[in-house]
């Protein structure tokens, strides 16, 4: 290596510095290194980060997952009031629909019957939905497990075929094809008030929406014919709207008001089951400090390295003071051999974060396979694997915040080497 031109000086971070730091790092205990802590520091910060990026990418496709699966099945913006009632409904539907950044609006009636099965009796819910707009909605239409569409709503007054939740069908013991009767506790008004009524349908095809408590209770009838079952003829009990995207409900309800008109009662995804959103927000954030701060405590493992190993250094580092290294090259030295530390563990628990979360549910199937159990049960998690969805802004925030971690941490240090005086150093060798 050729020596710098008399009175010039090395540039900061220069080949030199960085040799030395290097060396430094790889020194051996013997040769007053220290090795062993650099790769307790190094496994620290990788762990901590891969951690992190885990749990935050597992937190993010569980919201994700419940997001798609609650919202694909219930809407995202809801209409009730007087317009859900006789001749003006339709009119407000096709004005809805005509919204921008609206995507389905779909004319609903909800109640609890009593299912009676050949192998049980069970409560259940009915969900009064015309064939279109079934056919329109892919998280049914596109997940019939068993059976078809054919024959729903054909027919007079809707016909008789029902859809089952599969979980449903599974606990009554009914089958597509099946005979399925129902017992509705508010049926057509008489003299002496609602009378039940008792009505048998046949199954046409079972569905799964990948949540227990979807599959395990609804059924969906054609909206005729749930008008008819329930005793409430020409009306409904609200309009479901899908958006293209349901985090613009809050800006689009406006919209959605004028279209359907005065007497419409408009309210959001966001406004139903708040406590269970916000539960899901804090908890995200809390998770999210609570994890950043086990970073940083596996960064400031760097600080005792680096102590150690300038009291060990102290003789070098006197004799490169006194062959002309300035304070400022002694503090990027001993910065760089500790900030190598924490960029290589951040970088490699970014690997591994990133890796894991990819293969997730690759690594849970081998779990499940050696242990024999479920890790990730369907009846408590309302899923049946483990979701993780990488949201790189965050993986960018999480890397941000591990390397200035890493560097904070080496500081101190690396400024109480540039500030030993040479003199105390030698004065004992």
């Amino acid at each position: 290596m050729s020596e710098p031109a008399a009175g010039a000086r090395a540039p900061p971070f220069g080949l030199w510095e960085r040799m030395v730091a290097g060396r430094y790092l790889r020194a051996k205990r013997s040769q007053g290194g220290v090795a062993l802590i650099s790769i307790i520091s190094f496994i620290g910060i990788l762990l901590a980060v891969a951690v992190l990026i885990i749990v935050m990418s597992v937190m993010n496709g569980f919201r994700s997952e419940l997001l798609g699966r609650i919202l694909g099945f219930q809407g995202h913006v809801f209409v009730a009031g007087g317009v859900v009632d006789g001749p003006a409904l339709g009119p407000a539907v096709q004005r809805i629909r005509a919204v921008p950044g609206v995507v389905q609006a779909t004319p609903v009636i909800q109640g609890q019957v009593l299912a009676m099965g050949p192998n049980q009796v069970t409560g259940a819910v009915i969900r009064g939905v015309s064939a279109a707009d079934v056919a329109a909605s892919p998280i049914i239409a596109r997940n019939i497990t068993h059976g078809s569409l054919k024959g729903y709503g054909e027919g007079e007054d809707g016909g008789d075929r029902v859809l089952v939740g599969d979980r449903l069908a599974e606990t009554l013991g009914v089958h597509a094809g099946d005979p399925l009767t129902l017992i509705s506790p508010s049926g057509a008004a008489t003299a002496f008030g609602g009378s039940p009524v008792q009505k048998t349908f046949i199954v046409a095809g079972t569905f799964t929406v990948g949540m227990s408590q979807y599959d395990q209770a609804y059924i969906y009838m054609p909206l005729a014919t749930a008008q008819l079952f329930l005793g409430r003829e020409g009306s409904i009990d609200e309009i479901e709207i899908k958006l293209k995207n349901p985090d613009e409900a809050e800006r689009l309800k406006g919209r959605i008001a004028r279209a359907a008109g005065p007497t419409a009662l408009v309210t959001d995804w966001t406004q139903r089951d708040t406590s269970f959103w916000g539960a899901l927000k804090v908890e995200r954030n809390v998770m999210r400090l609570i994890l950043m701060l086990l970073v940083a405590i596996a960064a400031l493992n760097i600080i005792s390295g680096l102590v150690m190993l300038v009291k060990n250094k102290g003789r070098d580092i006197a004799i490169l003071r006194t062959m002309g290294a300035g304070q400022g090259a002694i503090l990027r030295i001993f910065f760089m051999a500790g900030a190598s530390i924490g960029a290589l563990g951040t970088f490699a628990g970014l690997l591994l974060g990133t890796l894991f979360c990819i293969y997730i549910q690759e690594i849970q199937t081998f779990v499940e396979a050696v242990t024999g159990q479920a890790v990730f049960s369907s009846d408590v998690y309302f899923l049946s694997h483990i979701p993780a969805k990488v949201d790189w802004s965050e993986v960018a925030l999480i890397t941000f915040w591990a390397l200035a971690m890493s560097f904070v941490a080496t500081l101190p240090p690396a400024w109480r080497a540039s500030r030993l005086d040479p003199v105390e150093a030698l004065r004992y060798e």
